[in-house]
């Protein structure tokens, strides 16, 4: 079972890779392995991107953390990773008292690929799409069916005293 999740990726402050500013930066945002979506690269805006970008992703009643990866386009055309973050899926979702469709906005400071704080920070905006959805548990009912389709209805189609067999008495 899985959730919409809307993520807005606003912008990013101060983002460099080796203390140069980031050109064509994006965002990749991953909820499960090999489950990936990023947004449209930004041409050179430096250290601070602006992507303004919606993204909705299926987000899976296990999840415990988003990655978001800030990567640029190098002079070869490949892609660098910049910094990342782990977002946990409680930052917001499942707050008690939060109304259904609420809108958080959160900021993230990036990390390299050692683990290392780096000072790029992620702004975005998050909100769950659509609630989770309900089960109705079917209500059981309990007896035997009668007979006559009027007295069914009358009585709701079941039987309402339900006989009971004794054992008989054991004769040694």
């Amino acid at each position: 079972m899985k959730r919409a999740l809307e993520i807005t990726l606003i912008s990013g402050e101060n983002l460099r890779l080796n203390k140069k500013p980031v050109k064509n930066a994006v965002v990749a945002v991953r909820v499960e392995p090999g489950h990936e979506c990023s947004t449209k690269p930004v041409p050179d805006r430096g250290t601070s991107p602006r992507w303004n970008e919606n993204l909705i992703v299926d987000l899976p009643l296990h999840a415990g953390f988003i990655t978001m990866e800030v990567k640029c386009k190098s002079s070869s055309g490949s892609y660098k990773v910049v910094g990342g973050a782990m977002v946990p899926v409680s930052d917001f979702a499942g707050d008690i008292g939060t109304p259904e469709g609420y809108m958080h906005f959160l900021s993230y400071r990036l990390r390299d690929s050692n683990g290392v704080q780096t000072d790029g920070i992620i702004n975005i905006s998050a909100k769950m799409a659509a609630p989770a959805p309900t089960y109705e548990v079917p209500r059981l009912q309990i007896g035997v069916p009668v007979g006559y389709q009027r007295k069914m209805m009358a009585a709701g189609g079941l039987a309402i005293e339900v006989p009971v067999c004794y054992a008989q008495p054991c004769r040694c």
